[in-house]
C-alpha cells in the first residue's frame, strides 16, 4: 500500500495508531492507554494495519509480568503522510518560468525527465519497452495502463501523479513525456487532459 491517504484516515482510530507509531515503537498496552481503548480493540486495528502492510511487529519489550510485542511502522507507511512536495514543485516552476525563456524551460523539464528515467536500456521490442514505461509512470504515483488505439500504442492514467503542479503549470507534463521517451526509446507525444481532474495520455510514435 503506497498511496497517500486523506485526512479522514488520520482522524480514524487506525490513522491515530499510525500517527502514534511514527518514529517510535509501542506495545498494545501503550496504544490502548493513549487511545483510551481496550487491548482487544487495539489488537483488531493493528491486525488490519498489518494486512495493509503499514505496521509490523518489531520485537519484545519488557513488562511488569511478561514481555509484550512492540509495533512499528513499515517503510511503506511513511509514504502515506502528507508531504510539502506539491507546494515546493509549484514554487520552483514559478521561479524557473520567471527566469527562463520558454525553450530553456522546456529543455530543463526534458532533462529532469531523462534523469528520472535513469540508465534504463531500451531493450526488447517496442511493446515491452512501453510496458517498462508504464511501470515507471506508476512508480511516480499514476495508475497507468498500456493500450492500442487505432494502431498507436498509448500510455494513459486516470490519475496524474503530478496533478497538483500540472493544474498551475501544464508544462510539467513535459517531464513525464521525456521520462517515457527515454525508456521507450522512441518519440512520445503528450496528449494529456487538464480539465477538472488532470489525466495522463501519451502516444508512442513508432520509429519509421
Amino acid at each position: 500500500m503506497t498511496t497517500r491517504l486523506d485526512k479522514r484516515f488520520f482522524n480514524s482510530t487506525r490513522g491515530r495508531i499510525v500517527a502514534l507509531l511514527r518514529g517510535t515503537t509501542k506495545t498494545v498496552n501503550e496504544l490502548a492507554e493513549e487511545l483510551e481503548l481496550t487491548d482487544n480493540a487495539v489488537r483488531a486495528h493493528l491486525l488490519s494495519l498489518e494486512r495493509d502492510g503499514l505496521v509490523a511487529q518489531s520485537g519484545l519489550q519488557k513488562g511488569t509480568r511478561k514481555p509484550h510485542f512492540a509495533y512499528e511502522l513499515t517503510p511503506d507507511a511513511d509514504k502515506i503522510f502528507p508531504k510539502a512536495y506539491d507546494a515546493l514543485i509549484n514554487q520552483l516552476i514559478t521561479v524557473l518560468k520567471q527566469r527562463l525563456a520558454p525553450p530553456e524551460l522546456e529543455d530543463v523539464l526534458h532533462e529532469v525527465g531523462r534523469l528520472l528515467a535513469g540508465n534504463q536500456p531500451s531493450a526488447g521490442d517496442l511493446n515491452n519497452r512501453a510496458k517498462k514505461a508504464v511501470s515507471a509512470l506508476e512508480a511516480l504515483g499514476g495508475s497507468a495502463r498500456l493500450e492500442k488505439v487505432e494502431g498507436t500504442l498509448v500510455i494513459s492514467s486516470g490519475s496524474c501523479p503530478l496533478a497538483a503542479a500540472v493544474a498551475e503549470h501544464p508544462e510539467v507534463c513535459q517531464v513525464a513525456e521525456a521520462l517515457l521517451s527515454q525508456i521507450v526509446g522512441a518519440k512520445v507525444q503528450e496528449r494529456c487532459s487538464r480539465e477538472n481532474t488532470p489525466r495522463c495520455r501519451f502516444e508512442i510514435v513508432s520509429p519509421g
